[in-house]
């Protein structure tokens, strides 16, 4: 086995506003409980410069902290109760850490410390760090075995690596979508649709057998989705589309005008609170419907408490997902299910260039988009 350096280089975050520096930190040790893995790619997620830089989106973390949330990596070494991971394999490192005594204590490991006294002192311990960085410690139950044969050998499905960062951008709605027991054969609003979430939210649908509405400002993006997407849009009834148009009751109409309706999928950002299509989506669902919230609205939001109630509505937020639906996703990669032969890389960089990284980034969230450090 190759003999492993002492320090490796990372992103360091020592001061919230200020930009990130890049240094040479001492090494990880995989210790019980834990793995050390050779980052490959680090996705970016669109914002992060809102996080890290601007705090426009105030996140809290502790300092000092290596940034960097969800990659792909190869296992170096694990601790000694390891029994099926070893070094070499190809996985998923999933930045959702839960508490081992107290799972409703989660953080986003080099991203969010949580909201409870429990999680707050998770991040302060073993899983501070996170990926933007050479290597990465890890719990071993993060770390999600990847079919590299079958996802990137020449006889099978062909993807790259990079397109696998993808997986962690599919898992959010992913969550949302399975919560709300979406079906084969149902139909889903999908709000905002063209997105980086939301754009990943269509994709989950259509694989998961439904027929998506997809809303969002934005018309020319819309029929993007609907083309590239839904085989062509409307003609073939898989993807329709409907403008978020600022009047609850022409948005309610359109989207009626689609037949029943089942779900509705949100994934708002934090400035569209007061957005027309919270109503609308509610107002256009069946008797029984069900609603997921995932967005980023930080306020209050004022929802129809009459409609919700007399038409037996499910309302239901959700913060990321489950273990059970990581597994469940991966498998539905692995098995071409949901396809990632779309996804486009728009730009792999060095972790010195990190300012160009998060530009590109910020400039390329559509549906199917990823960016990434690539260490």
């Amino acid at each position: 086995m190759t003999s492993l350096p002492q320090t490796h280089r990372a992103l360091v975050l020592t001061q919230h506003g200020s930009p990130p520096t890049l240094h040479d930190i001492p090494l990880p040790t995989a210790t019980q409980g834990s793995a050390l893995v050779r980052i490959v790619h680090s996705s970016i997620i669109s914002y992060m410069s809102e996080v890290y830089v601007s705090r426009k989106r105030p996140y809290p973390y502790p300092l000092p902290l290596v940034p960097g949330t969800s990659a792909i990596g190869r296992i170096v070494s694990v601790g000694p109760d390891a029994t099926t991971l070893r070094p070499g394999q190809l996985v998923h490192i999933n930045c959702l850490i839960r508490g081992r005594d107290d799972p409703s204590a989660m953080i986003l490991q080099g991203l969010s410390e949580g909201f409870t006294d429990g999680s707050r002192k998770l991040i302060q311990g073993e899983w501070r760090d996170g990926t933007f960085a050479e290597y990465a410690k890890v719990p071993l139950e993060n770390c999600f075995v990847l079919d590299e044969a079958r996802l990137c050998g020449s006889g099978g499905l062909g993807y790259n690596y990079a397109q696998l960062t993808y997986i962690s951008a599919l898992l959010v709605p992913y969550g949302g979508l399975r919560d709300i027991g979406l079906q084969a054969g149902e139909t889903v609003i999908v709000a905002p649709a063209t997105g980086a979430f939301g754009g990943a939210a269509v994709m989950v649908a259509l694989a998961m057998g439904a027929r998506v509405i997809a809303m969002g400002r934005n018309v020319e993006k819309l029929k993007k989705v609907a083309n590239v997407y839904g085989g062509g849009g409307a003609s073939d009834g898989r993807v329709e589309i409907v403008p978020i148009m600022g009047d609850v009751q022409q948005e309610t109409a359109a989207l009626s005008a689609f037949g029943p309706v089942d779900a509705f999928f949100d994934i708002s950002p934090p400035e569209a609170g007061q957005s027309t299509h919270l109503k609308s989506a509610i107002a256009a669902l069946r008797h029984g419907g069900r609603v997921s919230m995932m967005g980023g609205i930080t306020g209050d939001v004022g929802f129809p408490y009459a409609q919700l109630m007399f038409r037996n509505i499910q309302l239901k937020g959700k913060w990321m997902y489950e273990r059970d639906d990581i597994v469940a996703l991966i498998q539905m990669v692995r098995l071409g299910v949901l396809k990632l032969d779309k996804v486009e890389v728009m730009g792999e960089f060095a972790l010195a260039d990190w300012e160009k990284a998060f530009e590109v980034a910020a400039q390329n969230a559509n549906i199917g988009q990823v960016t990434m450090f690539s260490p």
